[in-house]
């Protein structure tokens, strides 16, 4: 599979906004709770999740064109959520506390999946 140079360019332009909107996010996140936790990755990984959940349920009963959904999925949704920082956030949590580490880890893997399947059972749900 090809990717058209509008698919490239809608990917890139998601994700330069979806960085943008996770560096926000995660600044405000620890400038207004500031605790040790990365509270702030959680939650963008939470709502980037749910949001995805939404989208593809959306995707499942209407005709989007491919570079919209790569805009706000593999662009927007992939530069929101970060599973890379949450990785090395993790691995320094063992340095701190084994508990925050282990919470940090749990949260993360399965309350993204919850999130991701409660935005799509919400969609599924509303478009009955």
């Amino acid at each position: 599979m090809s990717l058209s140079w509008q698919t490239i360019l809608a990917i890139g332009l998601g994700g330069f906004l979806g960085a943008i909107a996770r560096a926000y996010a995660v600044h405000f996140t620890n400038k207004h709770i500031p605790i040790e936790f990365p509270l702030g990755i959680l939650l963008v990984n939470l709502i980037g999740s749910f949001i995805i959940g939404i989208l593809f349920a959306y995707f499942s009963h209407y005709t989007v064109s491919v570079n919209l959904k790569a805009f706000l999925t593999t662009g927007f949704l992939g530069a929101l959520t970060t599973y890379s920082t949450f990785a090395i956030e993790s691995y320094l949590l063992f340095g701190t506390s084994i508990y925050l580490a282990l919470t940090n880890i749990a949260l993360n893997l399965f309350g993204t999946i919850i999130a991701a399947g409660s935005g799509y059972k919400l969609i599924h749900y509303i478009l009955k």
